[in-house]
């Protein structure tokens, strides 16, 4: 008989293996080992999450570690800061697609959301998309910079260019996901584009919460954390409260 799905949080049924499937687990400390990164790669295997987001230099090392695990690769493109040209992105976007990335996490150019020079952030964004080509193309705002309006004009820039996700943050600009970001980029775009929060989701109330929003991905380096917690709340127990970990 199947096992049924117990209440892991906020007023639906989830089970763990559904939260796994939302989860993107961050690898992108410049300062992690090779011995660090596998590690992360093997945690990501064991739990079965959706993906890993993996520093360009180490996909090809990630595709080869997690081969027949069923965790795909990503990667991302003029991480953290954004300023690097549109040439630049393109090629880091085609050599992370031959090294066997299927997803992209790209920076958009911040200075220029803020300046107002919105043609040239969906231009760099559309030139990604296109070399990406059937591969989904994730536009991280940094949304810690950026007022309202900009969190609005650089979403439905993003969503112009023929991106499939928005996406909060980096990780490294002092602020990440928040409810009220989330909820305002969710509202920018339409329902062909999704919505991905990282940045300070290391629990699993945090991410129920967001997924209430209407926010299908979650970029976290706190996996353990949060599926351990769903497990233990969908055996019916009480679950492990918040991770310390600040990362990502």
């Amino acid at each position: 008989m199947a096992r049924r799905p117990r209440m892991v949080g906020m007023s639906e049924t989830v089970t763990a293996a559904e939260i796994a499937a939302l989860i993107d687990h961050a690898i992108l400390k410049p300062e992690l080992t090779r011995a660090e990164v596998d590690a992360d790669l093997d945690l990501a295997a064991r739990y079965g999450i959706f993906s890993v987001c993996v520093r360009p230099s180490d996909v090809a090392h990630a595709v080869q570690r997690l081969a027949g695990s069923g965790v795909a690769v990503g990667t991302v493109i003029g991480f953290p800061h954004g300023t690097t040209t549109t040439q630049t992105k393109v090629a880091e976007s085609r050599q992370a697609l031959a090294d066997g990335a299927i997803e992209l996490d790209m920076v958009l150019n911040i200075g220029r959301l803020r300046s107002g020079l919105i043609d040239d952030v969906e231009a760099d964004i559309a030139a990604v998309v296109e070399a990406a080509g059937d591969h989904v193309v994730k536009v991280i705002l940094e949304t810690a910079y950026l007022t309202d309006a900009e969190i609005e004009a650089g979403s439905k820039a993003a969503e112009r260019a023929g991106a499939a996700f928005v996406k909060t943050s980096t990780g490294f600009a002092g602020g990440g996901a928040t409810v009220p970001h989330v909820t305002l980029m969710r509202a920018s775009v339409g329902p062909d584009v999704q919505v991905k929060a990282s940045g300070g989701v290391r629990d699993l109330d945090t991410l129920l919460a967001m997924r209430a929003l209407g926010i299908t991905r979650f970029g976290t380096s706190a996996t353990a954390t949060i599926l351990d917690d769903a497990a233990a709340r969908e055996a019916g127990g009480s679950g492990t409260g918040a991770s310390d970990d600040s990362s990502y």
